[in-house]
């Protein structure tokens, strides 16, 4: 996916640590799980072998206008990787799963603002739209924090709306993959796999949209992440051909 630019920037969101108080033991666990977590995505990360590719209609770089992404949670460790230092923004819920991850996350380049579907949206929803008005790409998974899997939820649309900005969607398939036991079925990639990325088309959201257009745009964001989730899925073998060459082309 595209470049954009590195580092830290003034910005209002909130950043990984909450306002939860953890107990000592599970702050103690907290730091050895975002210790290894860091470590194992930063080892494992150079061995990939991963393609990007983009459906007719897609952005190919954030230089030109920051966008609000979205994609599967299952995803969310390869995508950690190949999107690294480009300052997006992604929302973090506030339980324990989205603590470690925020923080981890954090490690790579990326800035958590806080909240979910079911707990002070508003205010996430607040924090990423004044990031997207400092310049910044917002994303979203989707299906997070605890699904339902691949079910779209309206916070992009809401915030297309509100920014004037279009929608953008990918998904990341892992041609060999340990593959969790969990709700999102969450995937780990094997050192040296191949990664293909499809990035789909834009979809643009009126800033005087309707309920009915809101509905529209909510159901061409399931239609997409679907698309590009099946082609990437079909199409991860082809990786290292003249079809889908390896190299970074974020």
């Amino acid at each position: 996916m595209p470049e954009a630019r590195t580092g830290e920037a003034a910005t209002s969101v909130e950043p990984a640590s909450g306002p939860r108080r953890w107990s000592f033991r599970q702050r103690i666990v907290l730091a050895l799980i975002v210790w290894a977590g860091y470590w194992f995505i930063r080892l494992l990360g150079p061995t990939l072998r991963v393609s990007v590719s983009y459906e007719p209609g897609a952005q190919k770089t954030l230089a030109e206008r920051p966008l609000v992404a979205s994609f599967w949670h299952s995803c969310i460790i390869p995508a950690t990787y190949i999107f690294r230092d480009m300052g997006i923004r992604v929302m973090s819920s506030y339980s324990y799963d989205g603590e470690y991850m925020g923080r981890i996350i954090k490690r790579f380049g990326f800035v958590a603002v806080k909240g979910s579907s079911s707990r002070n949206p508003i205010r996430a929803l607040l924090g990423l739209r004044r990031a997207l008005d400092e310049g910044w790409t917002v994303a979203f998974t989707l299906d997070g924090p605890r699904g339902p899997r691949h079910q779209v939820k309206p916070g992009p649309v809401g915030l297309g709306k509100a920014s004037g900005l279009p929608l953008t969607s990918f998904h990341a398939a892992v041609e060999k993959a340990w593959v969790l036991n969990s709700w999102d079925r969450m995937m780990i990639p094997q050192p040296f796999s191949r990664v293909l990325v499809r990035v789909g088309r834009l979809i643009p959201v009126p800033q005087d949209a309707s309920e009915a257009d809101l509905e529209r745009c909510t159901s061409e964001l399931q239609a997409t992440l679907d698309r590009v989730c099946q082609f990437a899925e079909a199409n991860v073998g082809k990786v290292g051909t003249s079809e889908f060459p390896v190299g970074d082309e974020r």
